[in-house]
């Protein structure tokens, strides 16, 4: 079974410190939402091949005079 956003929530502040900031949790909520979207890109296939994104860097790179 698929846990709950808010189990998750819950979960991921309960391990925090007591004297964690707001800040501190909702970044951690904010890093756990991006895993979880990356992970859901790469199951449906929406990746890019290794190879390409250096390709693409090395473009950009040239065009940027580096």
């Amino acid at each position: 079974m698929t846990q709950s956003a808010k189990d998750a929530a819950l979960q991921i502040i309960e391990r925090m410190n007591d004297d964690v900031s707001l800040e501190d949790i909702m970044y951690a909520l904010y890093v756990r939402q991006k895993v979880e979207s990356g992970l859901r890109d790469v199951a449906a296939g929406n990746t890019i091949p290794h190879d390409e994104v250096f390709r693409e860097m090395d473009e950009w790179l040239k065009s940027a005079g580096r």
